[in-house]
């Protein structure tokens, strides 16, 4: 099977969209001592992408406030946002620039370079586009599902939390976003 390029998606748009955060989701999960996935989530997403008619020349750059970490657990999110984790006061936000997309199998692949801490790394990010849609209010919408992984040691997020000789938090972290963005118009 063959996958299409972007400009043979029905509704297909080129175009920059603006990040629609009330309509975006982008979340984590980790495992905790080795027995469960520990979920969070950031609530301040912004940024805009761009689709061309040309994948490679596609481009995505958003910005995610770490402050806005939200697990549902106060006491952990403070921990999270302290020096053993983000170290928010030092680095508020974490970036991904995508510059280019290409095809892989019935999905696409983003790649881009993720910067937290400081430090960037080069991250994929694996997606399907949902597609475009007219909105009631004259605009038009794309929504994006995508996953990605990282090893948080790879940034600097190196708290060593041990308990019974098992690691507290692991070093693989698995991102999940669902992403709405909304055409710009032309002024």
């Amino acid at each position: 099977m063959s996958t299409p390029t972007l400009t043979e998606i029905p509704g297909f748009l080129a175009g920059t969209w603006d990040i629609d955060a009330s309509h975006s989701d982008v979340g984590f999960t980790v495992r905790h001592l080795v027995v469960t996935k520990v979920r969070g989530r950031f609530d301040g997403v912004s940024g805009h992408l761009v689709t061309t008619d040309d994948l490679a020349t596609s481009s995505v750059e958003v910005v995610i406030d770490l402050s806005t970490i939200n697990t549902h657990n106060e006491q952990r999110d403070g921990h999270l946002k302290s020096a053993d984790f983000f170290e928010v006061d030092t680095y508020p936000a974490l970036t991904y620039r995508g510059t280019g997309v290409r095809a892989q199998g019935d999905r696409y692949v983003l790649d881009g370079e993720l910067t937290l801490k400081g430090i960037t790394k080069t991250v994929p990010l694996t997606f399907e586009l949902n597609g475009f849609s007219p909105d009631p209010w004259g605009g038009t919408r794309i929504g994006f599902s995508g996953d990605a992984e990282i090893n948080r040691k790879d940034f600097n997020v190196n708290f060593e939390g041990v308990q019974n000789g098992i690691a507290v938090v692991s070093d693989k972290i698995n991102i999940h976003i669902e992403l709405e963005a909304v055409l710009r118009q032309d002024a």
